[in-house]
């Protein structure tokens, strides 16, 4: 087994890059094509969700794998290898297995425990399988992952450690009240119709919202998930289906916004945001005009930042009451739920002066903060002033806070938007606009990397570190079948070759003597060959097994090639059985 994965996810990689990371259908396809094609891997492929990008192949060289597959995933994602290398996770043979069905189980989910991966790894297994680049180890990977993943949730409360991703986010945009108490009556606008908007749509009708509104590229996909959500049994839920041209008039009557498309670009600006806000409220919600001094270095071709919004507090350099040398109202900010002070909600809208001091804050903060706070760093100057100080006055003087500036409170919302898409669908900047909460995928991981988990978790990972085991003694075990079923061969071949002769020199020999001859010489072969064969797969069971198969086919002289072609017939038989689709 030479079982290689090569990944980012949302534990090793911050979301701007997996943004940029992030393959449509096509590019995955392509992916998987140009990775079985590549010289060190036999079988690949690929596992895209919101959070994650990992390609598995099985390859014959690992560090030309590990080369060979970094490489393909930094062209096919344009993100340049060097940018992406950092973010780069590895995981070998055992090790490999064992991510696989952590993942599967939810534990390296962005919310512990969310069952939707399964699906995603059985359309990932699917969509190897409809390319040919599944062989017997991938199919027998993904197929054991699914089975692992249903075993955790079936024999655990592992269900209980987290929710899919669509209800943990409505629980963000909730702000600690139920989430049914809090959508009951709402109207509910859900932009695209694939899995997780289905998933999001489903949850929003059981919730009790009054309606939801379904907007699709295409319209006849967004009209069955309506017409599923009518038919569906979920009382008193009214849906329909719009074109992507009504968004914006949509967007204007509803409450709950969900988007999760395959759009490379924006699908909702913060400009559509503010309008929509304004149509609701009757207050115009726009953006700031620009900044004169800005303006005067467009003309000289430098990046202009982000303008502010109007509504957002413009703060000084230093503001009263905040962190040192972060620019933002702390205080404030964190109390919106799912606000990230380092992601790209933050930064939308600040001018350039304020955007370089939260850089400069931000490279500040690579250590865990809440530690700094608890250990202050020792200033050998300021010490210096102080000793100094103390020696001619006689006292160190007090240094006093100014009063803390009361922040603004801020308009409870009237929108709620939800982005789960990876890229984003929605601006981030229409975090910063009154009146509007957003919760994306940034904010989600940071809120759900406090999250406590349940005691089942270690139930869990005491099945995957168990189904790891029993997946690569079987592994082992199969490696060495090819070479037994061949030894098995050449002994047939042996006796009738004896027998043959034995023909020759007694021509006489009635059928049933010879028949009883032939089982006689046999049965010898079986019992002196069963011992042995029987051992050798204990022991290539084992883990560093696999050199018993070579020293097998060199005691008994196989041929390689014979031992090839019954590899060769077992794959034919699994790929039959593999026509008729995952478990």
């Amino acid at each position: 087994m030479s079982l290689l994965v090569v990944g980012l996810s949302h534990r090793s990689a911050p979301v701007s890059v997996l943004e940029r990371a992030s393959l449509s259908p096509d590019a995955q396809a392509k992916l998987v094509q140009d990775t079985v094609a590549a010289e060190p891997a036999a079988e690949a492929a690929v596992l895209a969700t919101c959070n994650r990008i990992e390609l598995y192949a099985d390859v014959d060289k690992f560090h030309a794998g590990v080369a060979e597959l970094s490489t393909l995933l930094a062209q096919h994602s344009g993100v340049g290898l060097e940018e992406l290398t950092p973010y780069l996770y590895v995981h070998y043979e055992d090790r490999a297995v064992h991510h696989l069905f952590s993942v599967a189980c939810g534990l390296d989910s962005m919310v512990v425990g969310e069952g939707q991966i399964l699906g995603q790894i059985k359309d990932a297994l699917a969509r190897a399988q409809e390319l040919h680049s599944a062989g017997r180890l991938l199919n027998d990977l993904f197929q054991q992952a699914l089975r692992v993943g249903k075993r955790a949730h079936s024999e655990t409360g592992i269900d209980r450690a987290g929710q899919s991703l669509v209800t943990f986010g409505l629980e963000q945009l909730a702000d600690g009240a139920d989430v049914t108490d809090w959508a009951r009556h709402k109207r509910a606008l859900v932009i695209g119709a694939g899995s997780m908007s289905s998933l999001a749509a489903a949850t929003l009708a059981r919730a009790g919202v009054a309606e939801v509104v379904v907007a699709n590229r295409t319209l006849d996909r967004a009209e069955r998930l309506a017409q599923i959500l009518a038919e569906g049994g979920t009382a008193h839920v009214a849906a329909r289906a719009v074109p992507m041209e009504a968004v914006s008039a949509e967007l204007t009557r509803a409450d709950i916004v969900v988007s999760c498309t395959g759009a490379t670009g924006l699908v909702l600006t913060a400009e559509a945001v503010a309008a929509a806000v304004g149509g609701r409220t009757g207050t115009p919600v726009t953006l700031a005009d620009p900044d004169p001094d800005t303006d005067a270095h467009a003309d000289s071709g430098s990046e202009r930042a982000p303008e502010p919004l109007a509504g957002v507090r413009s703060l000084p350099p230093t503001s009263v009451g905040t962190e040192d040398g972060c620019p933002l109202d702390l205080a404030a900010v964190q109390q919106q739920p799912g606000f990230s002070v380092m992601g790209e909600a933050a930064v939308a809208g600040m001018d350039a002066a304020t955007l370089e001091q939260h850089a400069a804050w931000v490279a500040g903060a690579g250590v865990d903060r809440r530690e700094a706070a608890r250990r202050p760093a020792a200033d050998p100057e300021l010490i210096s002033a102080l000793a100094a100080t103390a020696a001619t006055a006689g006292r160190v003087p007090e240094r006093r806070r100014p009063e803390p500036v009361p922040a603004p409170v801020r308009p409870r919302p009237v929108l709620f938007l939800l982005d789960l898409a990876m890229p984003r669908d929605i601006d981030a900047a229409a975090h910063r606009l009154a009146g509007v909460r957003l919760v994306d995928i940034e904010s989600l991981a940071e809120a759900s990397a406090d999250a406590p988990m349940a005691a089942d978790v270690d139930q869990v990972r005491r099945i995957v570190s168990d189904e790891v085991a029993a997946f690569g003694a079987a592994q082992r075990a199969a490696h060495i079948t090819p070479t037994v079923v061949a030894l098995r061969a050449m002994a047939a071949d042996v006796v009738a070759g004896e027998i043959a002769r034995l023909d020759g020199r007694l021509p006489g020999l009635d059928d049933r003597h010879r028949a009883e001859i032939t089982q006689t010489v046999r049965r010898v072969v079986d019992k002196l060959l069963h011992a042995p064969t029987v051992r050798v797969k204990q022991l290539a069971a084992e883990p560093g097994g696999a050199g018993y198969a070579d020293a097998l086919r060199t005691l008994f002289d196989l041929d390689q090639e014979t031992v090839a072609a019954v590899s060769r017939a077992e794959d034919s038989t699994e790929k039959n059985a593999e026509s008729r689709g995952p478990a």
